[in-house]
C-alpha cells in the first residue's frame, strides 16, 4: 500500500454529487427519477452570458490570465457589490476563484492547524467540517436550530468563543436550510464580535439575492468595523444558473490587519489552479453588467415553487416544514414519521424514484430532516410530493433508529 499523511482520511464529502451519481444510474437504468437532491439551478444560463464567453474564444481570448482574475472581472464584482450592499470595495481586495469552494479552501487552510477551534454552522454546507478536520483544527459546531427559523443566534455563536477560535464561519441565505438571518442578529454578533478581535470572520453570501417574503440579505460587508478580519465568499453559480462554469469570487480584508491575506491567497492560486479561464470570466462580466431580467423570472419562478413545496410538505403524514426564507432548499422536520433521515432518503430513492438529501450529511443536528431543492419544474415537485406521500403511506412508522 502507498502511504498518504492522515489530513485525508479526514476528508469528507458533500453527499449531494453521491445521490446525483446514483439518482443518474438509476435514470440510466430505466428507472422514472425526480431529482430535488442537487443544489443547482434547473435554468439555463443567460443566452447574453454564453454569448459573451463565445465570443471571448473567437477573440482569441483564451490565454492564462492574472492569478488573482482580469481586471475587468474584478471591477465588475465592485460594481456589483456596491449596487447589493452598498459598500464600496477595492479591485485589489477581490479574488476571482474557479466556483466558491476555493474560498472556504484558502480561508480555512489559512487558519485551521491543531490546537486551533473553527465555528462553523450545524447543520450546514458539509465542506465546512470536511476542510476543518483536514487542516486538523477542531471543528466547533454552531447549532442552526429550527425554532429560530433557521436563523443562526448571535448570543449562542458568541458563547463558542474561547482564546483558540481561529475562523467563525456563516451562511445566510443558508444551504441546506433556506433560513435567513435577520440583520439585527448579525448586529448583535458584530458587537460581541468586539470583545474578540483575534477572530477571523467567513461570511459565505452565495444565495445573497435568493430571499423571499421581504426579506433582505444583510451582507457582512456593511459592518466597518470587521471589514479588516472579514472574507465574503460569492459568485455566479446560483445568481446566473452558471454552476459548471465554475466561476466563484471573493472579498478579502482590507487594512493593517488583514491585507497580507490577499497575498496569501494570491500565492495559493499560482500554486493550485494557476487561474481562472479567460472565457468565463468575460462571461461573468456579461453577467453583472447585462439584463437581469431573466434572474428576475428565474426567483419569481423559485417563489412560485417553495410555496407549492412547503404546501405539499406539511400536508404529508409526519413531515412539518417552516417556510424557507431564502436560497432555494426546503428543510422538513420528518421525525414524526419515525424514519432516520439517511435511511428514508434512501429508501425514497431506491422505492419511490425521489432524490433527496438526508439532513446528517450537513451535520450532526441535521437529524430529523431532509434537504429538499426546489429547483426542479412544479410538475416534478408535485410528482416528488405524490411519491412521497405514497410511500409515507404504505410504510407506517419505522421505530428503529439504525
Amino acid at each position: 500500500m502507498i502511504h498518504t499523511i492522515p489530513a485525508f482520511d479526514r476528508l469528507g464529502e458533500e453527499n449531494a454529487f453521491a445521490v446525483l451519481a446514483r439518482a443518474t444510474a438509476l435514470s440510466e437504468q430505466g428507472r422514472d427519477i425526480v431529482n430535488l437532491g442537487i443544489g443547482q439551478p434547473d435554468f439555463r444560463t443567460p443566452g447574453h452570458i454564453v454569448e459573451a464567453a463565445i465570443k471571448a474564444l473567437r477573440d482569441g481570448r483564451h490565454g492564462y490570465t492574472p492569478a488573482t482574475g482580469l481586471q475587468a472581472t474584478r471591477e465588475a464584482v465592485v460594481r456589483r457589490t456596491l449596487a447589493t450592499t452598498g459598500v464600496e470595495v477595492s479591485p485589489d481586495n477581490v479574488m476571482i476563484l474557479p466556483g466558491g469552494k476555493p474560498t472556504m479552501f484558502a480561508a480555512i487552510l489559512m487558519f485551521g492547524e491543531p490546537g486551533a477551534d473553527i465555528l462553523y454552522p450545524d447543520p450546514g454546507f458539509p465542506i465546512y467540517r470536511s476542510m476543518i478536520e483536514f487542516t486538523g483544527a477542531r471543528p466547533v459546531p454552531v447549532p442552526i436550530r429550527e425554532e429560530h427559523g433557521f436563523a443562526f443566534s448571535a448570543e449562542e455563536t458568541l458563547a463558542l468563543i474561547t482564546p483558540a477560535t481561529r475562523l467563525l464561519i456563516l451562511n445566510s441565505p443558508a444551504n441546506p436550510t433556506g433560513g435567513v438571518t435577520p440583520r439585527t442578529e448579525i448586529e448583535k454578533l458584530v458587537k460581541g464580535l468586539e470583545k474578540h478581535p483575534h477572530v477571523a470572520i467567513l461570511s459565505d453570501e452565495i444565495y445573497d439575492v435568493m430571499t423571499y417574503d421581504g426579506e433582505t440579505h444583510a451582507s457582512l460587508l456593511q459592518f466597518p468595523e470587521i471589514r479588516d478580519r472579514l472574507i465574503v465568499l460569492n459568485g455566479w453559480s446560483k445568481t446566473w444558473a452558471m454552476t459548471g462554469w465554475r466561476m466563484g469570487w471573493s472579498i478579502w480584508p482590507n487594512g493593517e490587519k488583514g491585507a497580507h491575506l490577499y497575498d496569501k491567497v494570491r500565492k495559493l492560486a499560482v500554486n493550485c489552479w494557476s487561474c481562472v479561464n479567460a472565457p468565463s470570466q468575460y462571461a461573468g462580466v456579461a453577467a453583472i453588467d447585462g439584463p437581469q431580467d431573466e434572474v428576475e423570472a428565474m426567483m419569481r419562478a423559485f417563489d412560485r415553487r417553495r410555496k407549492l413545496v412547503v404546501e405539499g410538505l406539511n400536508e404529508l403524514p409526519g413531515i412539518s416544514c417552516i417556510t424557507p426564507k431564502g436560497a432555494f432548499y426546503a428543510f422538513p422536520n420528518i421525525s414524526g414519521t419515525g424514519w432516520p433521515a439517511k435511511k428514508l432518503a434512501s429508501a425514497l430513492l431506491e422505492e419511490a424514484g425521489v432524490a433527496l438529501i438526508g439532513g446528517p450529511d450537513f451535520g450532526v443536528l441535521g437529524e430529523g430532516y431532509m434537504r429538499l431543492s426546489y429547483a426542479n419544474s412544479e410538475e416534478n415537485i408535485l410528482r416528488a410530493l405524490e411519491r412521497i406521500g405514497n410511500f409515507l403511506a404504505a410504510n407506517a412508522k419505522k421505530e428503529d433508529t439504525a
